[in-house]
């Protein structure tokens, strides 16, 4: 799409703000209204919008797409986002671990029991530890404050979320970073320990090597996009 706008302003509107091109709300995908909780997320936004060319990016606008799916998807299925989100409390990162090489079963425990023990104090939240590669059932209790935790987060905070979720694998680094606890680069470290030994250990590839950045940087944006929403100080 070309560059159809001048000039990007934000102004106030209603409880939170919105972001105007020529005068003009930005619309969602979906025609429904960018409604912005925070001045700080509308004016990001806005700049990331000044920073098109001759050529509109969408990929280049990871806080505005952030936003719009918060709106378009997270407030029509909210309730099945929850669940997706939560699903992966059942089958967290952290708590799978290899046997062997020695090296690498020290950097699991090095990066993910300070995880653990992190949310069993933060959020009684005790989860269960396997060296199997077959699946470990957590204990429902567990999983029950796993989910009213994510229950109460707002439209706008679930969309990133379920993003820093789905990049890390893990729900509890998600809500770790949540917390203020992790940050981004904390998060991602955490994440690709196994991808990381990999590398170090056979050699960088070209194509792992490009999914990693690509998966950092939206990571990035993700926590960014709750920092500029308030939710993390």
């Amino acid at each position: 799409m070309e560059r159809f706008f001048e000039n990007v302003t934000v102004e106030a509107s209603g409880d939170g703000y919105c972001v105007l091109l020529d005068a003009q709300p930005i619309k969602t995908p979906a025609k429904a209204s960018l409604d912005i909780p925070t001045k700080a997320l509308a004016e990001a936004i806005a700049e990331e919008w000044e920073s098109q060319t001759q050529k509109i990016d969408p990929a280049s606008m990871p806080l505005m797409q952030a936003a719009a799916t918060a709106i378009d998807r997270i407030s029509t299925q909210r309730q099945k986002v929850i669940d997706d989100i939560v699903a992966y409390g059942g089958t967290d990162l952290v708590c799978y671990r290899v046997t062997y090489p020695k090296s690498l079963v020290v950097k699991q425990s090095a990066a993910w029991d300070p995880v653990l023990r992190w949310i069993e104090t933060r959020h009684n939240v005790e989860l269960k530890i396997t060296n199997d590669i077959s699946h470990v059932g957590q204990n429902s209790d567990a999983l029950q404050r796993i989910a009213k935790i994510v229950s109460e987060q707002e439209d706008m905070t679930l969309a990133p979320l379920y993003n820093i979720t789905a990049l890390c694998g893990s729900l509890v680094i998600a809500l770790a970073v949540l917390d203020g606890h992790m940050s981004a680069e904390e998060a991602f470290e955490a994440s690709e320990i196994d991808e990381t030994h990999t590398m170090e250990e056979w050699g960088e590839d070209a194509e792992a090597l490009e999914r990693r950045k690509n998966n950092k940087n939206s990571l990035i944006a993700s926590v960014r996009f709750l920092e500029l929403c308030g939710v993390i100080a």
